[in-house]
């Protein structure tokens, strides 16, 4: 039986996560939980899974998450706030940490979990894309292993399965096209937020599927993909993919293509990360590729998604760049979510904070270093966004 500690349980990914654990109790325990905000879900699932310790990141609701729980005999270590969830990420016996924190909030706990010789279920790709430089020397230095808990990365390392060393040649990420794959790029201004939410695949968060609407999270896997597999950003490339039956294919020295496929259920590459390398038999929905019908792909609009020439190009930057690129796009899109900026400027401002940035050390950044990147660029966001009212035309980093 394998220990799990699970941050982030409250959400899509956590939520997904348990009920794998709970349909495989022979196979899986919660050895710890850590929540955000919602005290009554994150009460149910501390009375179903007893954990031995559990945090809520918001420290106002400690009280309120005692209380809901105060009469479980015996009861689990109970912390609050950033400090919390980082003590329940390197807690006690867990084999593996599953981080499923949205956004760069999961880069310290997903740190300390590695620290304290945890293998890593990564179902937060912002955590290795802003802290790569410091997160993979770490994996390396602790001998733990980093799983991909994403379908698109779950994918491709399914593919490496078997494969040579210097046998990958090239990987092609597959998107959905989200929620405006099939409108024209000129009625893109006058998206509204209900619009963005209307992902035609998948159920998902918030800030994801907004991604998703961008096309960032593409991008952003791009990055995810050159620090996961060691691939150069000319050899990784991006196909729109409307059915999600194919999650990723890779191709190999010899030009041989190699693709996993699957219904979309993020539960799969959840229970391929928990498990491996072992494959464990379900119930779920076998594939039928009659039932899925026809498969096809076209080439991603740069136009409508230039998202992902920002991506590429902080990638290329490297060092600190790309914890510029994902700390400005959370806080966009927060604000687009808010009905602060609209769909089209969240390109504008990344585009622009992007460019604004002058990092003192780009090669080899420290923590403290991706730390203040961070930090720099949200503040930058909040400057960029107060001159929208005469907006200069987007000049894509090259």
């Amino acid at each position: 039986m394998k220990a799990i500690t699970l941050l982030g349980s409250t959400g899509s990914i956590g939520t997904q996560t348990l009920e794998i654990v709970a349909q495989y109790p022979e196979q899986f325990r919660i050895v710890g939980l850590a929540a955000g905000n919602n005290i009554e879900m994150f009460a149910a699932q501390i009375r179903q899974f007893r954990p031995s310790i559990a945090a809520i990141c918001n420290e106002e609701k400690l009280p309120l998450l005692k209380q809901a729980i105060a009469d479980l005999d015996p009861q689990p270590i109970l912390l609050a706030g950033e400090a919390g969830v980082i003590e329940v990420a390197r807690y006690g016996e867990a084999e593996t940490v599953v981080t499923g924190i949205v956004g760069c909030a999961g880069l310290l706990p997903t740190i300390a979990a590695i620290e304290a010789g945890k293998d890593i279920a990564l179902a937060n790709k912002e955590t290795l894309i802003a802290g790569a430089p410091v997160v993979l020397p770490l994996i390396e230095k602790h001998k733990v292993k980093l799983l991909p808990a994403d379908s698109e990365h779950s994918a491709i390392f399914q593919c490496l399965q078997g494969v040579p060393a210097n046998g990958l040649r090239r990987i092609i990420l597959t998107a959905s096209g989200g929620a405006f794959r099939d409108w024209d790029v000129e009625k893109l201004a006058s998206v509204t937020v209900a619009d963005a939410l209307k992902h035609p695949n998948w159920s998902m968060g918030r800030k994801i599927t907004v991604d998703s609407a961008t096309l960032m999270n593409k991008g952003l896997e791009v990055i995810e993909a050159h620090y996961l597999f060691g691939m150069d950003y000319a050899n990784i490339d991006i196909v729109i993919h409307p059915q999600s039956i194919i999650h990723s294919l890779i191709e190999l020295q010899d030009t041989s293509v190699l693709a996993q496929l699957g219904w979309a259920d993020m539960r799969l590459p959840l229970l391929y990360a928990l498990s491996y390398p072992e494959r464990i038999h379900t119930d779920w929905k076998q594939l039928d590729l009659v039932k899925a019908g026809n498969l096809t792909f076209r080439e991603p609009d740069h136009e409508k998604y230039p998202c992902m020439k920002l991506a590429y190009a902080a990638g290329n930057a490297g060092g600190s760049m790309p914890a510029v690129l994902n700390a400005a796009n959370e806080q966009v899109v927060a604000l687009f979510l808010e009905e602060k900026i609209r769909f089209l400027d969240i390109p504008r401002c990344i585009e622009s904070v992007c460019s604004s940035f002058s990092p003192q050390n780009r090669s080899n950044p420290s923590l403290d270093d991706i730390l203040a990147a961070d930090k720099w660029a949200r503040q930058e966001v909040l400057t960029v966004t107060q001159k929208l009212e005469n907006p200069s035309s987007v000049i894509l980093m090259s």
